[in-house]
């Protein structure tokens, strides 16, 4: 048997799929760039029937290349145009399956932490924090990733992280305190320490200054201190979303839990967060380490206590030695230390 992914990989794209490929492009574009406020049912209506036509990885990988192209520039994007085109991802996200989220989600970390580790001097980092930021605003995505990123970007600290750390918390700051005020709060106890510490090496002090004034007011609760911070385009289409969500797939539990060091090691460890989501290569964990484990106390029972098992049908390693454990142990106690060894 050979999976779908490795028959793909053998067999070369032929000229009727590439040309199939090439008018869901150009159907994904046209609907992409007519999108805005007004039309949005239509188009999602019409994005949920292309995606019953063709295969999801074909729609997600145009869609995502499509929202990269449009919304990932050198310029920084109107934050209007930004949340019309996660409301969509979010809705396809809702209506469809997790996996369209999950798919643009990746993209977009990838991308940002490939383009924080470099200089670039355009505003693509502001622009995919943005889509993050609102993938968030709009349920796709759990605030543990957000709060990942920003403990990033506090350790390293340099002004352009500074800018970074403004301009997310300016989006996303009260939902964040709302959803986890402790983490919050954790945060910016470390960016006061860090910006203790960094104080003599950046020149722009008020940036800083400005940035632990901007966190102060978020603890305290205080929207007034916070230049051009404005909730209500959010809490429009938030609106709208719970229009054009169906029942069934809204509320939270679609929200991707993911960290962000997951979303990195992606092609190394698998996407769990993926439901089916299919995955060849090295084994999740260290196998050798795993394997003695298993060993470690089938050595030590009897024959007498194997044979047991066998007769109980426990097939494999793990299983014997969680049977062996339960009949050879002195108490409850010892049963649950062996357990967890």
């Amino acid at each position: 048997y050979v999976p779908p992914q490795v028959r793909k990989a053998q067999e070369t794209v032929d000229d009727k799929k590439r040309e199939e490929l090439r008018r869901l492009k150009k159907m994904v574009n046209g609907l992409i760039n007519r999108l805005s406020e007004p039309n949005l049912a239509s188009i999602s209506g019409q994005m949920e029937d292309l995606y019953m036509a063709n295969s999801r990885k074909d729609m997600n990988e145009t869609l995502t290349d499509i929202l990269m192209n449009a919304c990932v520039t050198a310029v920084a994007m109107p934050a209007r145009l930004m949340m019309e085109h996660v409301l969509l991802v979010s809705i396809l996200h809702h209506n469809v399956g997790i996996e369209v989220g999950a798919h643009f989600l990746e993209a977009v970390v990838k991308k940002f932490d490939e383009l924080c580790k470099s200089d670039a001097e355009g505003k693509e980092c502001e622009n995919l924090l943005a889509l993050i930021a609102h993938l968030y605003n709009f349920h796709v995505v759990h605030s543990l990733l957000i709060f990942d990123i920003l403990k990033k970007l506090v350790s390293t600290f340099t002004e352009k992280e500074i800018e970074l750390i403004l301009f997310l918390l300016k989006n996303v700051g009260f939902s964040l305190r709302k959803d986890d005020a402790l983490a919050l709060k954790e945060l910016i106890t470390e960016a006061q320490r860090k910006a203790n510490t960094a104080e003599k090496k950046l020149q722009d002090q008020t940036r800083v200054r400005f940035m632990l004034e901007t966190m102060l007011a978020l603890r305290n609760n205080d929207m007034r201190k916070i230049p051009g911070y404005d909730p209500e385009p959010v809490e429009k289409l938030r609106k709208l979303q719970r229009t054009l969500v169906h029942s069934s797939g809204s509320g939270k539990e679609t929200q991707l839990r993911v960290s962000l060091e997951s979303l990195l090691s992606a092609e190394q460890v698998g996407r769990w967060w993926i439901i089916g989501s299919s995955w060849s290569g090295a084994p999740m964990i260290n196998d050798t380490n795993s394997k003695t484990q298993q060993k470690l106390h089938v050595g030590k029972v009897s024959s007498k206590i194997m044979e047991l098992a066998r007769k109980q049908r426990m097939n494999t390693d793990i299983r014997r030695s969680i049977f062996c454990v339960l009949m050879t142990s002195e108490d409850f106690l010892d049963a649950f230390e062996k357990l967890l060894k």
